[in-house]
């Protein structure tokens, strides 16, 4: 399931995540990748003090896991501190599959469901789309700054080459409370029913059923 989802961060918040950035030091994202990614890691991500982390996360991630819809597609139970990631002119991230179990020791979490959060807009740099490899064949996505776009970790991917300009984006992973990705799939397609039911028929006989089932799915599935 490939969920985009508009607006994220607005202006304001994203002026100030690029000003962070823009005075931030950037190291060789290889440092960060696993074995197998590192072969096709070409990027760079910041590497800031605990205080830029946590005012950069606080805008970005505060936002993040408060969107209603990202929490309705992701379920999640864990979330990672996200890595700021720069690419310019040349660079790329080719095809690869995220790590399946991230994190230090004694705080690893599956990776279930990977975020990455445009923060500058499409014009600004050529190339550098996100491309996923699903079974309706390769979705290429390049979104406005501050929107968002949620898929399976498991997906293979990559980032084509930034022939010009600067990509900047945030990218996360999620261990959802539901490991299978169809049933967080079909959740979340129920989800969608169920809120259109709440907001044009609250009171209808059907909208209570839809909204029971939910519920309750949910209780069956989740694991916490």
């Amino acid at each position: 399931m490939l969920v985009v989802i508009p607006k994220v961060l607005g202006a304001a918040q994203l002026e100030q995540v690029r000003s962070m950035l823009a005075g931030g030091h950037f190291v060789d994202g290889r440092l960060s990748a696993g074995k197998s990614a590192r072969r096709v890691k070409n990027n760079e991500e910041l590497h800031a003090n605990a205080s830029q982390m946590e005012r950069l996360n606080s805008l970005v991630m505060g936002s993040l896991v408060q969107n209603a819809v990202f929490q309705a597609a992701t379920m999640p139970c864990r979330i990672a501190t996200p890595y700021y990631a720069r690419y310019t002119s040349g660079m790329h991230y080719g095809d690869h599959v995220d790590d399946p179990v991230m994190g230090p020791p004694g705080g690893q979490y599956r990776s279930d469901v990977s975020t990455t959060v445009f923060l500058n807009e499409p014009d600004q740099y050529e190339g550098g789309e996100l491309v996923i490899r699903t079974s309706f064949g390769e979705q290429s996505i390049k979104l406005p700054a501050g929107d968002a776009v949620v898929y399976p970790s498991s997906s293979l991917h990559h980032i084509a080459e930034v022939s010009s300009g600067e990509r900047l984006v945030a990218v996360t992973w999620a261990q959802s409370m539901l490991r299978d990705p169809q049933q967080r799939e079909l959740l979340y397609q129920l989800y969608q029913a169920r809120e259109k039911l709440l907001n044009t028929r609250p009171d209808a006989d059907e909208t209570t059923a839809v909204d029971h089932v939910y519920v309750n799915l949910v209780r069956m599935w989740a694991e916490v």
